[in-house]
C-alpha cells in the first residue's frame, strides 16, 4: 500500500544515513574513526522519523478506510501499542473496521459508545492498559482508535500516540473535506442536468401551449367567421398538420375534404363496418387510429353527427397533430350545436309562420315575419304537399324535404301537418325534380307531390293549400300513384275539388253507378273498381286485365255483367264519359265509398 512503501523508503533512508536500531549504544569500539562523529539517535527520534513517514503515507491514502487502516496497522511506530479496534463516524453512527478483532467485538463497541465522542479507558482482557482515543478534526469526531499496551506507556511513548492520533485526525479531515467536495460536485453536476432537463422540459411546455395557443386562435378565428363549417374547419386543420383534412356525415358520406389525394369517386360506406368503426373511436377518449387514418368523433349532447379525420398514410403524426385534431374535432362540435340551435330556431319559426298562413290567420303582420325570417312574402307563391308512404311527418322527415328542396334550389317555408309536410315556395317549384331529390332522400319512390296553381296574395293561400291537397289526393289515386302533380294540370279533376257540392256529386255518381255499388256491396264483388280500371287503361283489354291481376276472359265476363247489372251501353260516347267521369268522382271526392 502507498502507506507502507512511504514507511519501508523512509526506514531505508534512515539505514542508509547510519541510522542505529532500536536499543544500539553507539559504534563498534573497533570502528576508524575518520571523521566527526554522527550525533546518536535515541529510540524515541527513530519513532518521530517513523511517524513522519506513517503521516506522509496518512495523507497519501485515497479514502478515511485506508487512513484508518494504515493508522491500525502501525501503531507501533508510536510504542509498545496495539491497535484493538477502530470506528469512522457515518451518518451520526460509529461504523467498526474490517481490521476490528470479533473477541471483544461487543464489549468494545458499547464501551466507545458510551464515551460519547470523549476519550477514555477500556478494558480489553489481557491488556493491561487500554484506551479509546477520539478521531477528531474541526467538523468533529472522525472516528476512534481503540489502543493497547501490554505496561503502562512512559510519557513520551504517550505524546507519540498521541502525536500519531492527531495526525490519523488530520488525514481524515482531509480525506472527509476531499470527499465531501466529491460529493458537492456531483450533487453540482446532478443540479446542474437536473436543471437542463428543467430548462428543456419549460422550453418544451411553453412551445406546446404556444402550439396550444396558436390552435385555439386559429380554430377560433374559424368558428367566429361567417364562412365557418366544415369546410372552414377541415382548412384550418390542413394547414395545422400538413396532412388531408376531411368530415364525413354519420353514414360515411363525404361533406369536406381539403388537401390533395382526395378520391374521386368517393368510395360507398359498408354500413356494418361504418357502425363497428364509429363504436371502436366512440371507446377511446380522443382521437384514434383507424388503418391510415386518426379519426375523432364530432358529437352533440352524445349523438354522433359524423367523424373528423386526418389521412396519415406514412404514420407521421406526433402529440401535436394528436391534439389538433382532438380540438378541432370539439370546436367543429360547438359550431355545429350552436347551427343546430340556432337552425332549430329558424325552423320553429319559419313552421309557425307557414301555419298560421296555411290557416288564414298570418293577418297584416305576416309580411314583417317573413322578412325576419330571410323570406319574401311580396313574390307570386306556390303551395306544395309532400306525402311519403314509409315516412311519418315528423321534423326529421320534414327536414329531408327542406334539404331536398334546397338542393334543387327551391326557396321556402316548410312545416308538418299530419301525414304530410307542406312547402310554401316563392317560385314555381321543379316539381319533379324535387321528387328524385325526395327518392335518393328517402330511399324510395313511393312518395307523392302535389303543387297548386300560383297565389299572388297572402290571404290565397289557404285555397291553394286546398288545390295542393287535391292535387296530391289525385296523384295518389291514379294508376301512377309516385310523383308530381300540378293542380293546373288536372283538367276536368279541378271542378271535383273540396269546393265542389258533395251532395250532388254523390246523387251522380249512385245516378250512374248506383246498381253496381249496391251489387258490389251485396256480393263482395269489385264491379266498379273493374269498371273505373277499364277507363283508367283506355278500353285496353289487356292493361286492364294485368292492372286488376286477372284473366282476359274474367274481364270480359265482369264488362258483360257491368252492361247487364248498370243497363248501360258501354259503346256510346256520352254514356262511357259520365261512366267515367261518375267513377273518377267515386274513387277520388267519395274515397270508394258507396
Amino acid at each position: 500500500m502507498a502507506g507502507s512503501r512511504a514507511i519501508s523508503l523512509y526506514r531505508r533512508s534512515s539505514d542508509r544515513k547510519g541510522d542505529l536500531p532500536r536499543g544500539s549504544a553507539g559504534p563498534h569500539p573497533t570502528a576508524a574513526r575518520t571523521g566527526p562523529r554522527p550525533p546518536v539517535r535515541t529510540p524515541t527520534d527513530h519513532a518521530l522519523h517513523n511517524l513522519m513517514g506513517l503521516s506522509r503515507a496518512l495523507f497519501d491514502a485515497p479514502d478515511e478506510g485506508e487512513i484508518l487502516r494504515l493508522a491500525m496497522e502501525h501503531i507501533g511506530a508510536a510504542g509498545p501499542y496495539h491497535a484493538e479496534a477502530g470506528y469512522l463516524t457515518r451518518d451520526g453512527d460509529l461504523v467498526p473496521s474490517p481490521r476490528n478483532g470479533q473477541t471483544h467485538a461487543l464489549a468494545v463497541g458499547r464501551r466507545v459508545r458510551e464515551l460519547a465522542g470523549q476519550d477514555g479507558q477500556v478494558a480489553v482482557p489481557g491488556s493491561p492498559w487500554g484506551r479509546a482515543m477520539g478521531l477528531r478534526g474541526l467538523e468533529g469526531l472522525h472516528g476512534y482508535l481503540v489502543v493497547t499496551s501490554p505496561s503502562r506507556p512512559t510519557e513520551a511513548e504517550r505524546s507519540l500516540l498521541t502525536l500519531l492520533v492527531g495526525h490519523t485526525a488530520a488525514a481524515l479531515s482531509v480525506a472527509f473535506a476531499h470527499r465531501r467536495r466529491r460529493e458537492d460536485a456531483l450533487e453540482l453536476g446532478r443540479l446542474r442536468e437536473e436543471r437542463t432537463a428543467l430548462q428543456r422540459k419549460l422550453i418544451s411546455v411553453v412551445a406546446e401551449l404556444g402550439y396550444e395557443r396558436a390552435v385555439h386562435a386559429l380554430l377560433a378565428g374559424v368558428a367566429g367567421s361567417s364562412g365557418g363549417g366544415e369546410e372552414a374547419v377541415t382548412r384550418a386543420l390542413h394547414r395545422l398538420t400538413g396532412l388531408p383534412a376531411l368530415v364525413e356525415d354519420r353514414f360515411g358520406r363525404l361533406r369536406s375534404w381539403t388537401g390533395p389525394g382526395r378520391p374521386d369517386p368517393y368510395p360507398e360506406p359498408d354500413p356494418v363496418r361504418r357502425d363497428e368503426m364509429l363504436h371502436a373511436v366512440a371507446r377511446e377518449a380522443g382521437p384514434v387510429r383507424m388503418e391510415d387514418r386518426l379519426v375523432a368523433l364530432i358529437r352533440l349532447r352524445g349523438e354522433i353527427l359524423g367523424v373528423l379525420a386526418l389521412v396519415d398514410v406514412r404514420d407521421e403524426a406526433d402529440g401535436h397533430t394528436v391534439f389538433a385534431l382532438g380540438h378541432a374535432a370539439k370546436s367543429l362540435s360547438l359550431e355545429l350545436s350552436h347551427l343546430r340551435d340556432l337552425a332549430e330556431v329558424e325552423r320553429r319559426l319559419h313552421r309557425e309562420l307557414v301555419d298560421d298562413l296555411l290557416a288564414g290567420t298570418a293577418g297584416a303582420g305576416a309580411y314583417a315575419r317573413s322578412e325576419a325570417v330571410g323570406h319574401d312574402l311580396h313574390r307570386s307563391h306556390y303551395v306544395v304537399v309532400v306525402r311519403w308512404s314509409n315516412r311519418t311527418a315528423d321534423d326529421s322527415f320534414a327536414q329531408a324535404v327542406g334539404r331536398a328542396a334546397s338542393a334543387v334550389g327551391m326557396r321556402s317555408l316548410v312545416t308538418r301537418r299530419s301525414g304530410h309536410v307542406v312547402l310554401v315556395a316563392d317560385d314555381r317549384p321543379p316539381a319533379r325534380a324535387l321528387y328524385e331529390a325526395l327518392a335518393r332522400e328517402t330511399g324510395t319512390r313511393s312518395g307523392s307531390i302535389g303543387v297548386s296553381a300560383p297565389c299572388d296574395a297572402v290571404d290565397a293561400i289557404p285555397h291553394h293549400y286546398r288545390e295542393a291537397q287535391r292535387a296530391v289526393d289525385v296523384r295518389r289515386h291514379s294508376r301512377e300513384r309516385y310523383g308530381a302533380t300540378f293542380f293546373d294540370e288536372l283538367g276536368l279533376y279541378r271542378i271535383l275539388g273540396p269546393g265542389s257540392d258533395y251532395r250532388e256529386l254523390e246523387t251522380f255518381v249512385h245516378e250512374w253507378l248506383g246498381r253496381l255499388i249496391d251489387y258490389d256491396s251485396r256480393h263482395h264483388a269489385a264491379m266498379v273498381e273493374t269498371l273505373s280500371r277499364y277507363f283508367d287503361c283506355g278500353g285496353n283489354y289487356d292493361e286492364t286485365a294485368d292492372s286488376l291481376a286477372i284473366h282476359r276472359s274474367t274481364l270480359r265476363y265482369r264488362l258483360q255483367r257491368i252492361r247487364d247489372i248498370g243497363g248501360h251501353d258501354l259503346a256510346d260516347v256520352e254514356t262511357r264519359l259520365n261512366l267515367q267521369v261518375a267513377t273518377r268522382v267515386w274513387k277520388i271526392v267519395l274515397g270508394g265509398r258507396g
